[in-house]
C-alpha cells in the first residue's frame, strides 16, 4: 500500500529591523527601515592592512560604498540597487592613516614564491599577522579590512605537520566522505557543495589555506578584532561581470557592520529564550601527534548573540556506521557549558534547547543531554538534518517553493532551497535537494521545520536572507577549519563574528 504524502507550504519567515519594521528581503528591509540595532548615525573606524597598492585600490572601493549604485543584474526583485551605505545601514566606514598598516611589497614576493611549495608558509601569515595585531588595543578600529590578492587568497598548501601515517589515514578518511556525498541521487555540482557543509570534511586537515590561517592567528590575541578579507578581483571585477557593484556593496557592507558589533536583522518568529544549539565534528591534531574529531557547539537565541563553543576530544574510532559521536560524559559537558555560556550571556536558564545535529543521535548522546539539563531546562528537543536522495517537482518541472515541507509516513524533507517568491525567481541550476529532518523523540515536525527555517535567514554574512542550512549548522565548518588551525590548549573566540 502507498504511504500517504503531504505537503504543506510553510509561510517565509519575517526579519526584524529598526523601528519594528518587518520584510522578508533583509536589502528591502534594510533601505526602508535600517538596521535591528539603529540608535542613530554610527561611524565604524576601519583599518586596513595589504600591499601598499591594494590598500589604495581597497580603499577608493570602500569609499564609493557611501554613495547610490545600481544593480545591473537582470533580476531587479533579487539584486536591489545600493542606496548608499548611510540610507542602508545608518553608518559611514571611518579609515584614517593611523588605522593602516602596509605590507612591504618585496618580503611578500619573497615569502609568497616560497609559500606556493609550502616551505615559508607560516612565516607569510606571520607578516599579516604582525601588521593586523599591531592595530590592536586600546585604540582598535571595529574592524580590520586585509586587502589581498586572488592568488593568495586561493593559496593552498599541504599540511607540514603531518606524519605519512597521520596522512593515510585522513586520506582514507576523506574517501569515505567522498564516497558518502556521491551516494546522493544524481548530485549535481551545487548540491556536492552543499553537501560538504554536513561533513567532517578530512581535506581540512590535509590542506592548509591562508585566508583561515590568518583568520585563525589573528584570533589568538588577547585584544583581537574580527578581520574582513577583501580580494583585489573583488575590487577590480568591472561592473557588468559577475555581481555588480550594488551587490558586491550590499554584501560586504552587511558583513562588515555585523562584525563591527552591530545586528542587521532580528528574526520575529522565533520563540524567546530558546536556546539552538548546533553539534558538529572535526578533524584536529593534538601536539602529542594523536588525530582526533573535535566536538563543536554552535549557539543561537533570540535573546544573546550566536557564540561557538569547543567541547571534547574524540578518538577517530569513536564512531558508528563512519560518524562520529559524544559519549554520555561528552555530551553532558559540552550542553552544559553552552548552558553556563548563555546564563552569563542572558541572566537566565532557557526555557528550551533544540539541538541540531548533521546525523542520528545516539542513545549515549540524548542521555548526556537530558542529564545537562536536569533540573536547569524544561525541555529538550534532538533534532537531526542530513542530505537525502528525495526530489520532487511541481506540475511541469517547475521547482519546489523555499519552505515546502513534504512528510511521508514518519520522515519530513523541508526544502530550504526552491523557488522564492519574492523574487520571482530559483536561484539555482538543478532541481533542489531538501533536507531530510527527524528527531530523537517524537516532536512537531511542523514546528520544529518553522525554526529551522527561520535559522536559515540568520546569515549575516550575505544580504539576501535565504541559506541552505541554520544558523546552527551554517558555519560549522568554517569553525571547524580555524579550530583545525590552533593549537590544543588555545582556546577559540566565542563570538561568531570571528567566524563568518
Amino acid at each position: 500500500m502507498a504511504l500517504p504524502l503531504k505537503i504543506d507550504v510553510l509561510p517565509e519567515p519575517y526579519i526584524e529591523f529598526a523601528n519594528a519594521g518587518r520584510h522578508v528581503d533583509p536589502r528591502r528591509g534594510l533601505a526602508e527601515n535600517g538596521p535591528a540595532d539603529n540608535h542613530g548615525l554610527r561611524r565604524i573606524r576601519v583599518g586596513l592592512v595589504g600591499l601598499p597598492e591594494d590598500i589604495e585600490a581597497s580603499h577608493a572601493w570602500i569609499k564609493r560604498i557611501g554613495a547610490f549604485a545600481p544593480a545591473y543584474e537582470n533580476n531587479s526583485h533579487r539584486f536591489r540597487d545600493w542606496p548608499g551605505l548611510k540610507a542602508a545601514l545608518n553608518c559611514e566606514f571611518v579609515i584614517d592613516d593611523a588605522v593602516i598598516r602596509p605590507i612591504e611589497p618585496a618580503i611578500y614576493n619573497a615569502l609568497f614564491r616560497d609559500a606556493l611549495t609550502g616551505r615559508s608558509f607560516n612565516e607569510l601569515v606571520e607578516l599579516f599577522d604582525g601588521r593586523i595585531s599591531s592595530l590592536f588595543g586600546d585604540e582598535a578600529p571595529d574592524c580590520v579590512v586585509v586587502c589581498i590578492k586572488p592568488e593568495l587568497g586561493d593559496l593552498r598548501v599541504a599540511n607540514p605537520g603531518l606524519t605519512p601515517e597521520e596522512r593515510k589515514a585522513l586520506e582514507v578518511l576523506r574517501a569515505e566522505e567522498e564516497s558518502d556525498q556521491l551516494a546522493l541521487f544524481q548530485p549535481s555540482p551545487d548540491e556536492l557543495k552543499a553537501a560538504e557543509a554536513l561533513y567532517t570534511m578530512a581535506d581540512d586537515l590535509l590542506f592548509r589555506t591562508f585566508y583561515r590561517a590568518i583568520k585563525a592567528k589573528t584570533m589568538t590575541h588577547d585584544e583581537a578584532v574580527p578581520i574582513q578579507i577583501l580580494r583585489r578581483d573583488t575590487v577590480d571585477r568591472p561592473d557588468d561581470k559577475g555581481q555588480s557593484f550594488a551587490t558586491r556593496f550590499w554584501n560586504f557592507s552587511t558583513s562588515l557592520y555585523y562584525k563591527a558589533r552591530g545586528i542587521p536583522w532580528r528574526p520575529t518568529d522565533l520563540p524567546k529564550n530558546v536556546c539552538f544549539v548546533g553539534v558538529s565534528f572535526h578533524h584536529m591534531k593534538r601536539r602529542s601527534g594523536h588525530l582526533v574529531y573535535a566536538s563543536v557547539a554552535q549557539a543561537y537565541s533570540t535573546d544573546v548573540q550566536p557564540f561557538a563553543l569547543k567541547g571534547a576530544n574524540i578518538d577517530h574510532d569513536q564512531r558508528i556506521d563512519r560518524q562520529p559521536y559524544l559519549n554520555e560524559a561528552q555530551a553532558s559537558g559540552l550542553l552544559e557549558d553552552v548552558l553556563n555560556q548563555y546564563f552569563d550571556r542572558a541572566g537566565v536558564m532557557p526555557d528550551r534547547v533544540v539541538i541540531h545535529k548533521t546525523s542520528g543521535f545516539q542513545e549515549e548522546e540524548v542521555a548526556g543531554f537530558k542529564k545537562a539539563t536536569k533540573d536547569r531546562v524544561a525541555t529538550v528537543d534532538c533534532v537531526w538534518l542530513r542530505s537525502t536522495s528525495f526530489r520532487m517537482v511541481r506540475k511541469g518541472l517547475e521547482e519546489p517553493w523555499r519552505g515546502t515541507l513534504c512528510t511521508l509516513a514518519d520522515q519530513a524533507y523541508l526544502f530550504t532551497a526552491g523557488y522564492v517568491p519574492w523574487w520571482n525567481e530559483y536561484p539555482g541550476m538543478h532541481i533542489p535537494a531538501p533536507l531530510e529532518i527527524g528527531s530523537a523523540a517524537p516532536s512537531d515536525m511542523r514546528e520544529r521545520s518553522k525554526e529551522i527555517l527561520t535559522l536559515t535567514k540568520m546569515n549575516w554574512n550575505s544580504s539576501e536572507g535565504i541559506s541552505r542550512l541554520p544558523i546552527t549548522l551554517l558555519f560549522a565548518r568554517r569553525v571547524g577549519e580555524l579550530m583545525s588551525e590552533l593549537s590544543d590548549n588555545a582556546t577559540p573566540k566565542s563570538s561568531y563574528r570571528f567566524y563568518i
